[in-house]
């Protein structure tokens, strides 16, 4: 377990300074959030204390379910729009391809489970 990573920048295996495409979810075949950063333990980190209020906080969309590492930004960048792009199903297939539970992957990043959340725009 990577209980003692810093999610303020320092890294797990070099991971937090690297451009990176993740997906968020707010439960199995839930809301899902596409986005790209180059620091994936400080976005999450962002995301699950709510720091930017925006679409995640009223959605309740804090589970990694997919992230994808890459050299540069401009590819991360592009691989985003791509997905964005995809149907929802698409979507589905792809996070199911690699985590077909839908767990959530930012525990092994070193960040503690999920508790239940219930949804700013209703139940």
């Amino acid at each position: 377990m990577l209980k003692q990573v810093q999610h303020d920048g320092g890294g797990a295996n070099g991971m937090a300074r690297q451009a990176c495409i993740y997906i968020l979810a707010s439960g199995h075949y839930g809301t899902l959030y596409i986005g790209v950063t180059s620091n994936i333990l400080a976005r999450i980190h962002q995301h699950r204390t709510c720091a930017t209020p925006g679409f995640t906080t009223r959605h309740g969309v804090f589970r990694l379910v997919r992230f994808e590492m890459f050299d540069d930004m401009p590819s991360a960048i592009g691989r985003e729009k791509q997905l964005k792009r995809w149907h929802r199903p698409w979507k589905i297939n792809l996070i199911e391809s690699d985590n077909p539970h839908w767990e959530d992957l930012a525990v092994a990043l070193g960040f503690d489970p999920m508790r239940s959340t219930t949804r700013m725009d209703g139940p």
